[in-house]
């Protein structure tokens, strides 16, 4: 169908092309040979009269014309597949939908790994990928390369849709050869101590604990510094450094690697693990049905994690002041944004 001399097929290629700024990358997203794909910018840029993506050393960049053309084209693009386009029925036990969710090895290892394996009876033919986060959570999700995002909420976004999947705290974890493992973890203690903690992206972003330990007057040695969650026991087992980690993560390695669990001898602001999904989404069965599967699975009994047994006695030398979840989620997107994302 062509509109004004415009082949209206051409938008969705344009859209690929302006999002992925290479023309063997679009043709992936939008399932079209690479030679098809060349064979639409080419028309495209006859059309616009403008090369919209040009050769700038090993990358292509897009041209002025082509970054004006960004959200336009994805806004039209977003109100045709809205307001028009109809879905079909959704039918988890027939459905081949492809769903795409960002979230942590930390998720992966507590949550997604035994819900997926619950879904392969109930949507036998569904597909997912897991991708891990990046630097611009909020901006992956906007331009819709995931379908799914889950972080803390600290870290979502108000403009669209979300659901709590569940709560979680933070204990201290050791090698149980480490002679500071029998003792009781004091506050002096922990800042002794040399520490493991991640750090993600080429901005090397800090977790919530990482980060808002890091903002007390005392801080820790951090020792090293790893890029996921699930790298971190790597680093302690056999050495006499420690790890601030969650206690369903805890609780789980604590199950196959030689761990100690002490309680936090300082208070650190519980965390809530949000699903969020574009707002475009918040009436597409598919996207509902996997958020409300992953939401039960959060509240089973199996999933969920007892709370650890630990003999040390709990030294909170000082109380933190009282803030907010509201000014915590804005001091540390604040403090996302200023590193990458995270």
């Amino acid at each position: 169908m062509r509109f004004d001399r415009l082949d209206l097929n051409l938008l969705v290629a344009l859209d690929a092309l302006l999002s992925e700024c290479s023309v063997s990358l679009a043709a992936e997203r939008i399932c079209l040979s690479q030679s098809a794909t060349s064979s639409a910018l080419g028309r495209l840029r006859d059309y616009f009269g403008d090369d919209l993506l040009v050769q700038k050393g090993r990358q292509m960049v897009l041209t002025a014309r082509a970054e004006s053309l960004v959200e336009p084209v994805r806004a039209v693009l977003e109100q045709i597949r809205t307001t028009i386009a109809v879905s079909p029925p959704f039918d988890p036990a027939t459905s081949d939908r492809a769903i795409r969710i960002m979230a942590s090895d930390y998720m992966t290892e507590v949550l997604l790994a035994s819900a997926f394996t619950e879904l392969q009876e109930k949507a036998p033919h569904m597909r997912f990928e897991i991708q891990p986060l990046n630097e611009a959570l909020l901006e992956t999700l906007e331009r819709g390369f995931v379908d799914l995002l889950i972080t803390i909420d600290y870290a979502i976004s108000t403009d669209h849709p979300s659901q709590i999947l569940f709560e979680d705290d933070y204990v201290v974890v050791g090698w149980s050869g480490n002679p500071a493992m029998a003792q009781p973890m004091t506050k002096d203690l922990y800042f002794e101590l040399g520490h493991v903690t991640p750090r993600f992206g080429r901005a090397r972003v800090s977790a919530f604990e990482d980060w808002f330990v890091r903002r007390q007057k005392r801080q820790r040695r951090v020792e090293i510094i790893t890029p996921s969650f699930m790298s971190v026991p790597g680093f302690v087992v056999g050495s006499n450094r420690v790890t601030t980690m969650h206690r369903r993560l805890a609780a789980r390695l604590t199950e196959y690697l030689p761990l100690v669990v002490k309680e936090m001898p300082l208070e650190i602001p519980p965390i809530r693990e949000a699903v969020q999904w574009h707002i475009s989404g918040n009436n597409d069965p598919a996207i509902r049905w996997i958020v409300e599967h992953l939401a039960a699975c959060a509240r089973s009994p199996a999933t969920a994690s007892p709370p650890l047994p630990d003999d040390s006695v709990v030294l909170l030398e000082e109380k933190r002041r009282d803030v907010s979840r509201e000014e915590l989620s804005a001091q540390f997107q604040s403090h996302a944004a200023g590193q990458g994302r995270s």
